[in-house]
């Protein structure tokens, strides 16, 4: 991607001129997204990005610049002025011993996004498209998006790493819009995974489309959703959102380090009830969010976040690193070449537990089934969070009875994980991006239905 020997002498470019570690980072992209409305291909755009980051720190004190000129006078240029910014310390020797890593590939690909036509890809939309479409006489709108992409990248610092990899992933995202008596609701589903085009081999496509617009349908149907404080269960998949948002950022070194989490200084302290137990693991073959090593060039792995209940580690990055005095948890990552990379989730989790759902229901009096989860806001410092329910259902008896919409789950992650009181044998992941400081990434979230047992509802006092 870059010859060696460049990629050497913009590392000591940096540090002879300030700083006491260096960093290159380069990616070459390759990805298509593609819109279908009403049966209609409307939007087709592939694009190429190839790019260079080079970062450089001192002590705790980081310096990042980016540029797509990858001529060597620039790339020089550019590695002059990050050491500059840096100062003080001037390393006049260094010696670099890299030792390339062949990294182990976890995430097989057969079918490479550039080697399938166009045309293949719009027929995957089409059959997502009419099998939502057909789900209703209630169906108003459909919205297909396809989205996949070939990312190489090379990682190399003055620590002596200089590694490779490639990661490809795909994705279908179906939107379905449901009108009844001048009322409109909508239903999601955006399946993807860390693998090429066999991935439509995987999944049930029709059943994509058919998902999304079930959804719009029985909310379209539905009576408001009730107020107050009541005991939730929330569903497996996407339903782990809400421990993503709320609790998973606030364990990530970009907060932990500043203080700035409700989690900081609380390893080996009891957080959560000793039913819960999470981890993020980015090792999971093909998964969305996983990959073989981080934007940082360090090796991935599985981190144990809770266990019964008990803090045991939070993310990490290579700042972070520095900042909080633990070693690196593979989880530095970026959108692109444009962002500094900093401590992200992958695949983030909480794990399976004794219960079939039907028993976590039935023990249920009354309360909300929260069965998808939409979006909301979080406050990683406090861990308030507001998430909107996109598919509710009232239980009564034991039972659950009725479709309600517009309900809202309100609360504190850190108060929300100690009132988990059943655990269910269900643990499915789903897939979103994420948003933050070093951009959106793909993460997988997920969780087996579990129940809370108190929360504030927000939705319509009868």
């Amino acid at each position: 991607m870059l010859d060696k020997k460049l990629i050497e002498d913009v590392l000591y470019t940096v540090v002879r001129n300030g700083g006491d570690f260096a960093e290159v980072f380069v990616e070459n992209r390759f990805s298509t997204k593609m819109e279908m409305k009403d049966g209609k291909l409307e939007n087709v755009a592939s694009s190429k990005e190839f790019g260079v980051g080079i970062r450089g720190f001192l002590n705790t004190k980081a310096v990042y610049a980016y540029t797509n000129d990858v001529s060597p006078e620039n790339l020089i240029a550019v590695a002059e002025r990050v050491g500059q910014a840096l100062g003080e310390i001037k390393l006049e020797e260094l010696t670099l011993n890299f030792e390339k890593v062949d990294v182990k590939d976890r995430h097989p690909v057969y079918l490479y996004p550039q080697d399938v036509a166009k045309s293949e890809k719009v027929d995957v939309m089409k059959r997502a498209y009419y099998s939502a479409k057909n789900f209703s006489d209630l169906i108003s709108q459909v919205i297909v998006n396809f989205w996949d992409y070939d990312q190489k990248i090379l990682v190399a610092n003055t620590e002596g790493v200089f590694v490779e990899d490639r990661r490809i992933r795909t994705r279908l995202m179906v939107q379905a819009v449901a009108e009844k008596d001048g009322e409109m609701e909508r239903g999601f589903y955006g399946p993807g995974a860390g693998m090429g085009f066999e991935f439509f081999d995987r999944i049930d496509v029709e059943e994509a489309g058919r998902r999304a617009a079930r959804v719009a349908v029985r909310m379209v149907k539905a009576e408001p959703a009730p107020a107050g404080k009541m005991p939730v269960i929330i569903s497996n998949e996407f339903g782990g959102v809400i421990f993503h948002e709320a609790v998973g950022h606030a364990l990530e070194a970009t907060s932990v380090a500043k203080g700035a989490s409700v989690f900081a200084g609380k390893l080996g302290e009891k957080v959560a009830a000793e039913c819960v137990s999470a981890v993020d693991d980015a090792t999971i073959p093909n998964a969305w969010g996983s990959t073989n090593v981080d934007d940082e060039g360090t090796p991935t792995q599985r981190t144990v976040l809770i266990e019964n209940g008990i803090l045991k580690g939070y993310l990490i990055d290579k700042l972070g690193e520095r900042r909080m005095g633990m070693k690196s948890t593979g989880s530095g990552r970026r959108q692109n070449y444009k962002f500094a990379p900093t401590s992200r989730m992958s695949n983030t989790f909480i794990l399976r537990g004794e219960y079939y759902p039907e028993e976590i229901i039935a023990a249920t009096e009354y309360g909300l089934y929260a069965k998808s989860m939409g979006g909301g806001s979080v406050n990683p410092a406090t861990g308030e969070f507001n998430f909107a329910v996109n598919e509710g259902y009232l239980i009564e008896k034991g039972k659950i009875t009725k479709p309600v919409k517009g309900a809202t789950l309100i609360g504190k992650g850190y108060e929300i994980i100690q009132k988990i009181d059943m655990v269910g044998n269900d643990l499915e992941r789903g897939q979103g991006m994420c948003g933050s400081f070093s951009g959106s990434v793909p993460a997988d979230v997920g969780q087996p239905t579990i129940r809370v047992s108190e929360i504030i509802v927000g939705g319509r006092n009868k």
